[in-house]
């Protein structure tokens, strides 16, 4: 076998892949040598080991079978957080830190927030990193996920971010909880988007759900009228499509001030609705 060097391998990962290839190329080489891109190119003479060119090989087999380069490389870049994922986690987007600066606009000292269906737990973390002074509570039904997030809480020693196993939020007390935030599954079985993308190695449980994507979102929108005290937030993030739909249901259950945030794209991504009390009386 020829001894690739890092110039080599680089230019045979762009070929493999194509698609993306030049960053997901550098992705895999500098996950695999444990360095930064800028050695990648300062040294790009430099001879792989027989063992790091076998890893590098396998690592770009897997990423042309689909499987997404942050389950290969066991972490994606969150917020201002690296978090680690697996295949029991849903793999943090971008577009989901619009969810993160919609809670923290709303934030007021000694509040309790509760991100439920929280995966990898970086929503929550995400924000307990910004806001010491405020109590968190993340849950998820599945305790795979649920064992993630513990061990990123327990990476940036977030003590005030607190973890259940939970399903929604049945059995939680009511009045106890000034914001409630989640990222529940929002995509409709019959999207062709879910055969087509990374998305499919993906637990299919985070990520579609039925009533055309619609039916968790609708569930949280009304177990949270309980938990919530008057004038709390639930913020829920959708489809960039679902908006309108999502905006109707919170107005079916009597919440007020509703709106929806923008992401990064420019899609409407995070509605958000303020509990009054007519809603407790629905």
């Amino acid at each position: 076998m020829k001894v690739l060097t890092i110039g080599e391998a680089l230019k045979i990962g762009q070929e493999m892949l194509q698609d993306d290839a030049s960053t997901d190329s550098k992705y895999l080489l500098s996950y695999m040598l444990q360095c930064d891109f800028s050695y990648l190119y300062s040294y790009p003479e430099q001879p792989l080991t027989v063992t790091q060119q076998q890893q590098y090989y396998d690592l770009l087999r897997r990423r042309q079978d689909g499987e997404p380069v942050a389950y290969l490389m066991g972490e994606r870049d969150f917020w201002s957080l690296t978090i680690e994922v697996n295949p029991a986690t849903l793999i943090p987007r971008p577009d989901t830190e619009t969810l993160v600066r919609a809670a923290l606009e709303k934030m007021a000292p000694q509040m309790k927030v509760a991100d439920i269906g929280t995966g990898s737990g970086a929503i929550a973390l995400a924000i307990a990193t910004e806001r010491s002074d405020i109590t968190i509570f993340a849950n998820d039904k599945y305790r795979a996920a649920l064992a993630v997030a513990a061990k990123n809480r327990q990476r940036y020693q977030l003590d005030h971010v607190y973890l259940w196993q939970g399903d929604w939020l049945t059995a939680v007390q009511a009045d106890s909880l000034d914001i409630i935030i989640s990222n529940p599954p929002y995509i409709a079985d019959a999207d062709p988007h879910f055969i087509t993308e990374d998305i499919e190695h993906e637990p299919i449980t985070a990520l579609v759900s039925a009533e055309a994507g619609l039916a968790d979102i609708k569930q949280i929108i009304q177990q949270a009228l309980s938990p919530l005290r008057q004038d709390g937030w639930l913020m829920i993030e959708h489809g960039y499509q679902q908006a309108h739909a999502v905006q109707q249901l919170f107005r079916q259950q009597g919440y007020r001030a509703i709106y929806s945030v923008r992401d990064y794209g420019g899609h409407e991504r995070v509605t958000m609705g303020q509990l009054g009390y007519n809603a407790k009386l629905i």
